[in-house]
């Protein structure tokens, strides 16, 4: 079956505008594929799949959402419609690139069904709210968003531009992909995680693991970082991971911006895959400016890494428990793992005459994980910093290590 453009949103209240921009991807020879989630009323135009289908999907009959006329219950009945359609088309083999718009409530009823779609496949959401906070929208997927800059009523100048631009872009990006006879890749991918304060051991890693034929991912551990490699190990698509940055456990812990949520660094023990992992970062808990850092921190050490990121150094009792609960998620893995610790410093700001320099917090750390790691997780303690060549070479030599005994 031939990949479409799939458009999705309310045809109802946006139907002129979704019929303009299906009207611009076919002048540009992409077939398109509707659907439909409007309830208020009868669409402009017909859509392949109705709104009765997806309100359907989402566990409602779409005449009992018009009786009810409750907005909200309307959004979320139509936001877990739209993403159990997406999924089902996406297995159908139709889906070529995807376009969705509208404000709030068209935004989080398409984003839902962009963030079914795998990562790879184009997706271009033009929203009223794209110019403010997008990661409820975007999640870890690759979403484009493009702010609307007017509200989506009607084609005027302004708005046929903006709708045009987006058609055109989706209309390049799947014909490209359609175009392109990519060589089947035989290289496995690995995961790599990575602060600037962590990058010299992290970029050491991964030209080391490069020159071995493997493929790296690096992420960033902001959160998003996290949790989009953690998707990706779920996924199957990761084969091992170096997690050198393990630093979104401290946000979780103390209230940073950069928690990766409860369950960071399970992925990969569930998944059985082989993990090399290291504390890097576990010195700081991050947060905007300087006058966003809650009153309850007040009197604590702090770097200002740039006007917007301010970085507080972890204590020692936060170390220690740190410690615990890294060891206590590892405890939990099916994986062949090791840990690696490096007695020098756990980032750039932790070392000697460095602002986060700290020898009781890296002691408390250390003591959390040796006293509760299982006995048979190999503990390698290490003299030098972690961003030392000597500790960047032993991360890749075990990960090597460990997955040349899965090859064979």
């Amino acid at each position: 079956m031939a990949k479409k453009a799939v458009l999705i949103g309310a045809l109802d209240t946006k139907g002129e505008e979704f019929l303009f921009v299906k009207t611009r991807l076919e002048s540009c020879g992409v077939e398109t594929f509707v659907i439909d989630t409007g309830v208020l009323g009868d669409p402009r135009f017909a859509p392949d799949i109705s709104s009765v289908e997806v309100a359907k999907a989402g566990g409602m009959a779409l005449a009992e959402l018009r009786s009810l006329n409750d907005r909200g219950t309307a959004v979320a009945v139509m936001t877990r419609g739209a993403a159990q359609i997406m999924t089902a088309i996406q297995e159908q083999g139709i889906v070529g690139g995807v376009f969705g718009m509208g404000g709030t409530a068209g935004t989080t009823v398409a984003a839902s069904a962009l963030q079914a779609l795998p990562i790879g496949v184009p997706k271009i959401l033009v929203s009223t709210v794209a110019s403010g906070n997008t990661r409820p929208y975007v999640g870890v997927k690759d979403i484009m968003m493009m702010y609307s800059v007017v509200d989506i009523a009607g084609i005027n100048r302004l708005s046929r531009t903006i709708l045009s631009n987006a058609a055109y872009a989706l209309a390049g990006m799947i014909q490209q992909r359609e175009s392109e006879q990519e060589a089947t890749e035989d290289k496995v991918t690995l995961g790599i995680t990575m602060f600037g304060v962590t990058t010299p051991c992290a970029t050491r890693v991964r030209e080391t693991l490069e020159a071995k034929g493997y493929d790296l991912l690096v992420f960033h551990a902001t959160g998003t970082g996290g949790l989009a490699m953690e998707e990706l190990i779920r996924a199957g698509y990761i084969k091992g991971v170096a997690d050198i940055t393990t630093t979104e456990l401290a946000d979780e812990l103390v209230g940073g911006i950069f928690s990766a949520g409860p369950t960071r660094l399970e992925a990969a023990g569930q998944a059985r895959i082989p993990q090399v992992v290291s504390v890097g970062a576990l010195d700081m808990v991050n947060f905007g400016p300087p006058e966003t850092v809650p009153e309850q921190f007040k009197g604590r050490t702090f770097y200002q890494h740039n006007p917007t990121t301010t970085l507080m150094r972890t204590t020692v009792e936060e170390n220690r428990e740190l410690g615990r609960i890294l060891a206590r998620k590892l405890n939990e893995s099916a994986a062949p793992t090791v840990v690696i610790f490096p007695k020098g410093g756990v980032s750039l700001l932790d070392m000697t005459s460095k602002a986060f320099e700290g020898t009781q917090e890296r002691q408390a750390l250390y003591e959390g994980i040796k006293h509760n790691l299982r006995a048979d997780i190999t503990l390698l303690v290490m003299e030098q910093d972690i961003n030392d060549a000597a500790v960047a070479d032993t991360i890749a030599q075990h990960l090597l290590n460990m997955l040349e005994k899965e090859t064979r």
